[in-house]
């Protein structure tokens, strides 16, 4: 089983949502339950399902149920109907006290605006979730410590928040979250408020502890440059709606609809695409084309790109000891790039 099963979740925000449901289960679009009840559909019969381990992001626009989805995964939303999953123990099930000692153990969240204690030190904010633990004073320190370290703010455990730049805020706000070595992270735009160059340090920061932790990761946002970068499936929404989940290759390769088109439409693919997405499987021949370089599978075509269409040979795509899966030529390049 995965490790978060979200199955035909609704969640309609309104004084009566029991009286709409119907009408939304029938085909009732967003705007059509707004215009003719005055409630809100937050999500329309949303179904996902994250394996351990790796990062799922969920991206749309403003209004679109993403931070609505998230929040139903650790219960500060209850659903108007469906089941929310956990390593096989349904969420709704649990009472006040199983819920709060659920959150405590098993999940962290990390949030757009940080979330820290202005009165608290940077090792005071990250050993929180520790001390409501219980856990004893010199050990929260020495854990809480070991995650500031991880983060690389070193030497700042003494300072306040207000002596912090954004993005060192952010640092702390992700040690917190680590520091109770939760399975699970839900991360809520936690990345959209800092600028462009913190941003992609934030990225690259989580990309590196994730390929050691190897936690399960919920990391919502609206930016698609994000999801392509972070996720290892992304979920988009529209309306409430799930329109389509894919790896970030299928997602870029064959958008579900014109939603999703007109994100990717002006990404740069060649710095998405990897080796094994693009490449031709092996088979016994390859046309006798000369093969001039082998490339590992997780390669961006970008990386490649000098190499395929200055010999105009074969690249051979290896896996990670060495195996062969196949080969990308130069017109092969040349389509995925060019596809529309």
């Amino acid at each position: 089983m995965s490790k978060i099963e979200i199955n035909n979740i609704y969640k309609i925000f309104g004084p009566t949502p029991g009286t709409v449901l119907e009408n939304v289960k029938a085909g009732a679009t967003k705007e059509e339950v707004l215009d003719q009840t005055g409630h809100t559909v937050g999500l329309d019969n949303v179904s996902i399902s994250i394996e351990e381990g790796e990062t799922f992001v969920c991206m749309g626009l403003s209004g679109s149920g993403k931070s609505t989805l998230i929040r139903h995964i650790n219960r500060l939303i209850d659903p108007t109907d469906g089941e929310v999953f956990v390593s096989g123990q349904n969420v709704l099930d649990l009472s006040p006290e199983e819920l709060l000692e659920f959150r405590k153990k098993n999940m962290s969240m990390v949030f757009q605006r940080f979330g820290l204690f202005p009165h608290k030190t940077v090792i005071e904010n990250v050993a929180y979730g520790l001390e409501i633990q219980q856990i004893e004073l010199e050990q929260r320190n020495k854990t809480a410590m070991d995650q500031i370290d991880a983060v690389g703010l070193s030497g700042f455990e003494d300072q306040y928040p207000s002596q912090l730049s954004g993005g060192m805020q952010q640092r702390v706000g992700l040690a917190r979250a680590l520091a109770t070595n939760p399975e699970i992270l839900l991360m809520d735009e936690a990345f959209s408020a800092l600028d462009p160059l913190i941003r992609s340090d934030m990225q690259g920061q989580l990309i590196e502890l994730q390929s050691q932790l190897k936690k399960t990761i919920v990391f919502i946002t609206h930016d698609l440059d994000e999801s392509l970068k972070l996720g290892d499936h992304i979920g988009i929404l529209n309306g409430g709606r799930l329109v389509q989940v894919g790896t970030p290759e299928e997602i870029l390769l064959n958008p579900a609809d014109d939603y999703v088109s007109s994100f990717v439409g002006d990404v740069n693919r060649a710095r998405v695409l990897k080796a094994r997405a693009v490449m031709t499987k092996k088979d016994d021949t390859h046309n006798g084309k000369e093969i001039a370089h082998r490339a590992n599978e997780n390669d961006t075509l970008e990386e490649l790109l000098p190499i395929i269409l200055g010999t105009r040979s074969l690249i051979e795509v290896v896996d990670n000891s060495g195996n062969p899966l196949g080969y990308i030529s130069d017109r092969e390049a040349s389509r995925l790039l060019s596809k529309s």
